[in-house]
């Protein structure tokens, strides 16, 4: 995972990339990102409506030409997940009966990740159910930013594109700690050795992890630190905060066994209920998430929290589809 080639707003351009008629489509989960992503590309959104009826069934209606587009419609499944994904596949059926040439679901936060195997008996993947909706639904290519699980990639029976969000956090991370070895990256659990791994390397740091024994859904127990974090400044790194548990239970973990400090940065703010006032109760010096799901009210208030942006990425990653370049070379 390599840093983004320098990232640069893309000047004097209208609709065309490189003779390539592109639009953007937003739905209503993360407009603010949209609007960014626009900004960057200098194109402007299309002109559509996206509301509900009195029932609140989801009404998409196209007030432009699109016929021969290549159309990039950005719509994280985020809270309130259901709404949110109904209005992405009614929003690739109003594209695709408007005779958009090429249809591309932007997806920063993909929803139902978390369910990516059968955790028991009789019960669901959703996360493959999600997939072969969207493709269902007519979309042409996926875009998406650090999935849950890394095998959600092969539910899609059409290109998808896994983004990391890994240069974005570490060129914070090097701003603000710097590299060396007082700085100790941590995984937070045992299934995000991989991701943590990759920070250290990037960071010339030392790697812990958090040994945890989950009892329940949304209920974790920290029960051993693998590493020497003693006098350290330490960096939680993970994919998804939602109630954020495991998180302050890792900070309260790594300050008992000696660290200097603890921050998180992690690639996707859920952050639902109590989530922000717990992480401001805990020893979390800050907690810092990509703006892939719209901030709350919480989020935008708060002391502890900061949210860095990933419209550059994503920009350069549209374009590129767009203009039949590789994706990949944004990481090398």
């Amino acid at each position: 995972m390599g840093e983004p080639a320098g990232f640069r707003k893309r000047p004097g351009q209208n609709r065309d990339i490189d003779g390539r008629k592109m639009k953007i489509l937003t739905g209503n989960s993360n407009r603010p990102l949209a609007e960014a992503v626009s900004s960057y590309l200098n194109l402007p959104l299309v002109n559509a409506s996206v509301r509900r009826f009195s029932d609140m069934e989801v009404f998409v209606e196209i007030n432009e030409n699109i016929r021969g587009e290549d159309v990039f419609i950005i719509q994280p499944t985020s809270f309130p997940t259901n709404d949110n994904l109904m209005e992405l596949l009614v929003s690739i059926d109003a594209l695709k009966r408007s005779s958009a040439r090429r249809i591309t679901a932007v997806i920063p936060y993909y929803g139902y990740a978390r369910q990516d195997r059968k955790s028991g008996p009789r019960t669901p993947i959703s996360a493959k159910l999600v997939a072969n909706l969207i493709t269902t639904a007519g979309v042409d290519r996926v875009l998406t930013v650090d999935l849950h699980a890394g095998q959600i990639q092969g539910f899609f029976d059409i290109p998808t594109d896994n983004l990391f969000a890994a240069p974005v956090l570490t060129k914070d991370i090097k701003e603000r700690f710097g590299t060396g070895d007082n700085l100790c990256i941590v995984s937070p659990d045992v299934g995000g050795v991989v991701r943590a791994r990759a920070f250290a390397k990037r960071l010339d740091a030392e790697l812990a992890i958090v040994d945890k024994r989950r009892e329940r859904a949304g209920v974790s127990e920290v029960m051993n630190i693998i590493g020497d974090v003693e006098g350290k400044r330490c960096i939680l790194v993970d994919d998804i905060v939602d109630s954020a548990g495991t998180l302050c239970n890792a900070a309260v973990a790594l300050k008992e066994a000696g660290a200097l400090s603890v921050a998180a940065y992690v690639t996707h703010g859920v952050l639902s209920g109590g989530a922000v006032a717990r992480v401001s109760a805990s020893p979390l010096e800050s907690l810092v998430i990509t703006d892939s799901i719209q901030a709350t009210e919480a989020v935008r208030v708060s002391q502890t929290v900061r949210q860095l942006s990933i419209a550059p990425l994503l920009a350069e990653a549209m374009a590129r589809i767009s203009e039949e370049k590789s994706v990949s070379s944004l990481f090398d």
